[in-house]
Formats: C-alpha cells, sequence, structure tokens
C-alpha cells in the first residue's frame, strides 16, 4: 500500500495521518520508491484517510490507481516495475547538471563528472575550430580551377551590355578562344566564363615578383562585342577607386593599344586574324603591371636614366604599393563573384610573405626589393643546413641595397603602418602564418621593465 496514507497503529485507532501530498501525481520515481518502501513497515490493517476536499481526484479514481502502491512493490524493495518506467539518462544528466550550475567547482573536477563532460562536448561541437576553417579554405582553394565555366554574373560591369543574337561565326571564335584559355593560360591568371552570356568573362591576375604589385590580386571584367573578332574585346578594371598604373584609371579604364584604348604600332594594335583574348591578359600582366609603371607616362621614358626620373619612379612605386595593399583588402572584404574561395585561399598561403615585405619597405629597402627572410628560406629548402650557415655571413646575389631610412618619405612610412595593421588583422582570419608578427606586436605592447 502506498505510503502516503498511512493507517492507524496499535492502541491508537483515533489518529490518522493525511496525504502529504495527494495533489502531484507526477512526483519522481524516487518518491515512489519511498512510497512503496514505507509501506512495508505499516501494519496489516490500514484504514485509508479521507482526501483532502480541495483540488483532488475522486476517490474511486484514487483506488484505480492502486496498482502503483501495490503491484509496484516486490519483495526486492525496487519500488518501480521496469516495464512501467524508461530511464531518460540525457534528462537525468540535465537535472544533475542544472544543480551544479551554482556551485563553483575546483578546477578539473569536471573532467571527472560524465554529464558536464557532454555537455561540454556538445558546446565544442556547435563552434567549429579556426583550424578546421582555415583547412577548408586550403581545400577550396586547392580545387579552384584556373578556368572553368559559371552560370552567369550578377556583379559584372558589362551586364547590361545588349548581347544581342550571337551569330555561328562568332560563337565558334569564342569558344575557341575559350579553349586557348583553357590550355595555356599562365599559372597566375584565372579566368570564369559565363554559360548564360558568352559574351562575359572575368580574370584574376597575381601581380609580379619584383614589381609593386607583387601578390596581389587584380580583377578585370572583359566583354566580347558582337564585332568581335573584327574589333577588339572591353576591359574593364576594378580599381576600387584608386590609379595603380597610368594605364590603369580610377574608373576603372584600361589604357592598352590591344584594345584600342592607346595608340600603338604594327604588332601593337588589335590583329583580327591573330590576337585573342588570351593575349589580352598576358599584355596586361607584362606590359602594365611591371616594375616601374611610372614609366609608363607618356613622355616619361626618357628620364629613365637620370637621377630626377629615378626618385620620381621610386616615389611612384611607393605610392603604388600602398595603392596595392588598400586593393589587397578591398578584395578580402568585397571579393568579385565566383572568386571568394581564390581570394581567401591566395592571401592564405601568401599574407606571410606580404607582411614581411611590409616590414622590409618599412626599414627603408626599395618596393620590389627581394625580402632577405623570402630568399634564406628558399636557399635552405635547396642546401643542406651546414652549406647554408656556412654562406649566412656573405653577400646574397640580387638583395636590395638598403636606402638610407631618413630619405623614406614620412608619409609613406605613417600609411603603410596602418594597412599592415589591418592587413595583419585580415590575413589573420583567413588562416595566414601570421604568428611570428603577432608576436612581435605583443612584445611591443608589453609595458617596459622596472
Amino acid at each position: 500500500m502506498d505510503a502516503e496514507y498511512c493507517g492507524l497503529q496499535q492502541g491508537s485507532s483515533s489518529s490518522s495521518c493525511r496525504s502529504a501530498d495527494a495533489v502531484s501525481w507526477g512526483v519522481a520515481q524516487q518518491q515512489k520508491r519511498q512510497r512503496c518502501q514505507g509501506s512495508s513497515s505499516t501494519s496489516s490493517s490500514l484504514q485509508i484517510s479521507e482526501p483532502e476536499p480541495q483540488d483532488l481526484d475522486p476517490p474511486e479514481e484514487i483506488e484505480e490507481e492502486d496498482y502503483y502502491m501495490e503491484d509496484d512493490c516486490d519483495d526486492d524493495g525496487d519500488g518501480y516495475d521496469e516495464d512501467d518506467y524508461e530511464f531518460d539518462e540525457a534528462d537525468f544528466n540535465q537535472h544533475l547538471a542544472d544543480k551544479f550550475d551554482d556551485l563553483d567547482l575546483p578546477p578539473g573536477v569536471e573532467a571527472t563528472v560524465p554529464w558536464l563532460q557532454k555537455i561540454a562536448a556538445k558546446e565544442e561541437a556547435k563552434e567549429p575550430s579556426k583550424s578546421s576553417t582555415a583547412d577548408e579554405n586550403a581545400n577550396k582553394y586547392n580545387k579552384f580551377k584556373q578556368f572553368d565555366t559559371v552560370q552567369n554574373f550578377s556583379d559584372h560591369h558589362y551586364t547590361k551590355n545588349s548581347q544581342g543574337e550571337p551569330t555561328r561565326a562568332w560563337s565558334k571564335r569564342v569558344q575557341h578562344d575559350w579553349k586557348l584559355l583553357e590550355k595555356d593560360l599562365p599559372a597566375s591568371i584565372y579566368v570564369r566564363v559565363a554559360e548564360d552570356r558568352m559574351d562575359l568573362l572575368r580574370a584574376a591576375i597575381i601581380g609580379p615578383k619584383g614589381t609593386p604589385y607583387h601578390d596581389g590580386l587584380f580583377f578585370f571584367d572583359i566583354h566580347i562585342p558582337s564585332s568581335y573578332p573584327s574589333g577588339p574585346p572591353l576591359v574593364h578594371y576594378h580599381s576600387g577607386g584608386l590609379r595603380i598604373n597610368p594605364n590603369l584609371y580610377n574608373c576603372g579604364k584600361v589604357c592598352l593599344s590591344l584594345l584600342g584604348t592607346w595608340a600603338g604600332n604594327g604588332c601593337e594594335k588589335w590583329n583580327p586574324a591573330q590576337s585573342t583574348l588570351l593575349q589580352v591578359l598576358v599584355s596586361i600582366q607584362a606590359l602594365i603591371l611591371n616594375e616601374n609603371p611610372y614609366y609608363n607616362e607618356p613622355g616619361y621614358a626618357s628620364s629613365a636614366n637620370t637621377p630626377h626620373g629615378q626618385r620620381k619612379s621610386l616615389e611612384y612605386n611607393d605610392t603604388t604599393f600602398l595603392h596595392s595593399c588598400r586593393t589587397m583588402l578591398y578584395s578580402l572584404r568585397r571579393p568579385p563573384e565566383h572568386f571568394a574561395d581564390l581570394v581567401a585561399g591566395h592571401f592564405r598561403v601568401h599574407g606571410h610573405t606580404i607582411l614581411a615585405a611590409c616590414k622590409h619597405y618599412l626599414e627603408g629597402n626599395d618596393i620590389g626589393s627581394v625580402v632577405p627572410e623570402e630568399e634564406e628560406e628558399s636557399e635552405y629548402k635547396s642546401s643542406d643546413a651546414g652549406a647554408a650557415s656556412s654562406s649566412s655571413n656573405t653577400p646574397k646575389p640580387g638583395a636590395a641595397v638598403n636606402a638610407n631610412p631618413l630619405t623614406r618619405r614620412v608619409t609613406f612610412n605613417t600609411g603603410l603602418k596602418t594597412l599592415f595593421e589591418d592587413l595583419l588583422m585580415e590575413f589573420n582570419v583567413k588562416g595566414a602564418d601570421t604568428r611570428k608578427f603577432i608576436v612581435e606586436k605583443l612584445k611591443k605592447n608589453l609595458p617596459a621593465a622596472a
């Protein structure tokens, strides 16, 4: 019988005990066990007390529940029937964990408590680690093809240009150019073409080493007009409002003889029988993104061998590199459509090199000059450790001669320091190797020893 109903003991027939809590029938199983254990200690002759007058079910309904009081009480005192009760471990653990929320457990105790271990594991699973994100970016970057097709472009500069009904000859020639791009693209150029609009292309060109554009990403939108190949394609540069070259305007205009946007002679002009889209992209990389873009300006080439011309060229390279860094930030924060994986992966791989170059230039070295750290790493890989150590004190061929730091423009140093901090943050988010620079930054911010 249920212990919540107490019988009269011998010699005390006038006293009775009412139910401790007859209203709450949904109490925990632990209370049932207590009821069953209490029933075994009572006398054989029991009198059920009258139920409370308020909020109680009719007596007959109470009698219908007698199987909980009698049949569930076995001789072994378990207090419940396994067939009627299912243990919810998750609910039990959560109930225990809630009780420990207000307690300050000693360090390490959580590791010995199973329900706390499970909760911690679930919380860790909700937030992916930084390493897994970096690995995912690296995987997408490695799978990014140099040439590929996409459905369409929603942000293409020439989206609104009317294509018209393409002729058979036009389509055949465009497909021919596509095959050339897929087969012969240099490793530093990536192209996407639209299936729905064969007249639209987008290209990403990596800035060549030894130039103020090194390791940068520069994007160009291309439109193939219906007059192609009789006339050249139209090309627009993603400038971000910056003019990084005399031939690349901040409005996006690209000045090149091959495109008919600048004067030229002979093979410099577009030739319908020989000129191709591949030739346009290679010309932009080689002729425009060069080591001395100052001399691309008409009339400036004549001063190339004069002290005045050289000084102006160095100053122009300073400004160009600052603009190139700003272009990197612009691309990282607003990558062109279909190139987000390339942007993230490229700067994850080259972020360390770019930051090392910034440090090198802040020391007064010329833009585009060889960074010692890069050269030392390449030499170490190509020789054993002993040979590397024996040659460490000898001057390295091709290394730049340090310019006088005092002659470096103050505005350049100030601008590059700010850009360095922004690039460090962005590269670190993308998973680049920035540990060396972060450690240096933390040491610099430490208070001086007393």
